[in-house]
């Protein structure tokens, strides 16, 4: 099938049924009543591999010849793509070879691994891993699987907005990440098919705002470097294939900084017990630049493949970021008893104490020879001042400095 029409869209919902799980809806009683609107889940992040990808990895392989299977299938990502690629192919019992960048999370590529594909690590990013793969397709005649420039895998991803529309049929908007394109090309142009009026917002990263230029300037842009934690969608050029179909049915691309992705984590994390990506969480940090109320709004979660590193970076860069985890330093005398009175003074203000450093070489002046820096956890900023402006009324001279690793 060469374009998107709503026969392609039900031939993928028809392939994919029992295969995929049908991921329900999850209402999120905090960012409605944060936003004002009626807010969803779409949680893609507990999908079969973790992500979406799956969908349209298993509907491209559907619609493979039988010589294009023999030859063994490749493909280049860095994670998802990788997994729902090779979590099809073995399904349908062929070869796969992943290239993958060897700066690659360990967690990442023995999972594309538990799945039987052939893993090769090659080169630093994306682009390294993607240009590799093309080599040995052409040099071993492998079958390559694109991970967003492809319509059968875009149409594959586009089952979501039949799972969408049937459970809640009167969605005012979408809000789903972009990265290359796949995934807003297929759920924004089926929605849109199904529910004219609806409205399909389209979120990237600052740092990696390749679909937001492309789209401004009416044709493809490519970026010289894709900077943003969020490296499901760290693309740097826009499918081709898939781009008009962006330009024609998603009505807004919002950019999202960095930082906010940290916030929307800690959020989902600590209240709704889901664990999801950053590229995933583009959908989450967008709702509240929306300027719309009383909508019924349902936010994509694409993935949730993050390694347990990454995880404890997010928390503690969350927690810091809201006033919840800091340090301060406070020079004492080198005498008995001055731990103790700051430590007394902490917990009369309710600061719990995680972790303390004592220095006593930093002066050789007795009465303010050892330097202590304290790291407490505290319910947010305002807390955190008033412990600090109890410490300076008691006549110590403390200051805030950046906390080291909090959680060793």
């Amino acid at each position: 099938m060469e374009y998107l029409s709503i026969e392609h869209f039900t031939k993928a919902r028809e392939a994919l049924a029992g295969v995929i799980l049908n991921t329900p809806l999850v209402f999120s009683r905090y960012f409605s009543e944060l936003t004002g609107n009626e807010v969803w889940f779409k949680p893609e992040n507990l999908q079969l591999t973790g992500a979406y990808k799956i969908r349209g990895a298993y509907f491209k392989v559907e619609q493979l010849s039988d010589e294009q299977r023999k030859r063994g299938l490749i493909a280049a990502s860095a994670g998802n793509h990788a997994q729902g690629v090779a979590l099809a192919a073995k399904m349908h019992k062929l070869k796969s070879t992943i290239v993958m960048p060897a700066t690659t999370p360990l967690v990442k590529v023995n999972n594309t691994k538990a799945y039987g594909a052939h893993v090769i690590l090659y080169g630093e990013g994306y682009d390294d891993a993607y240009q590799h793969a093309q080599e040995l397709a052409e040099l071993k005649g492998y079958t390559f699987i694109h991970p967003f420039n492809d319509l059968d895998v875009a149409a594959g991803q586009g089952t979501i907005a039949y799972e969408i529309l049937a459970e809640l049929p009167d969605t005012d908007i979408i809000i789903l990440p972009i990265g290359g394109g796949g995934l807003a090309a297929g759920v924004s142009t089926l929605a849109k098919q199904l529910k004219p009026d609806i409205t399909i917002i389209g979120v990237e990263p600052s740092g990696a705002d390749s679909m937001f230029r492309s789209c401004d300037q009416g044709c493809l842009c490519s970026l010289e470097a894709a900077n943003t934690i969020a490296d499901g969608v760290a693309v740097k050029t826009p499918g081709d294939k898939v781009f008009p179909y962006v330009q024609a049915n998603v009505d807004q691309i919002m950019r999202i900084e960095d930082r906010e992705l940290i916030d929307a984590f800690l959020d989902v994390m600590e209240k709704h017990k889901l664990i999801v990506e950053n590229a995933g969480l583009l959908s989450v940090a967008a709702l509240a630049h929306l300027p719309v109320k009383g909508k019924k709004i349902v936010s994509l979660l694409s993935g949730g493949n993050m390694d347990v590193i990454t995880m404890a970076s997010l928390v503690q860069h969350g927690l810091i970021n809201r006033g919840r985890v800091f340090t301060f330093s406070v020079l004492l005398p080198d005498r008995p008893g001055e731990l103790e009175r700051i430590a007394h003074i902490v917990a009369k203000q309710k600061g719990n104490i995680i972790k303390l450093e004592h220095n006593q070489f930093v002066s050789i002046n007795r009465n303010m020879a050892v330097e202590l820096r304290v790291t407490l956890e505290a319910f947010g900023h305002e807390h955190k001042d008033a412990i600090m402006s109890v410490l300076r009324q008691k006549g110590f001279q403390v200051s805030a400095v950046a906390p080291t690793a909090v959680f060793n």
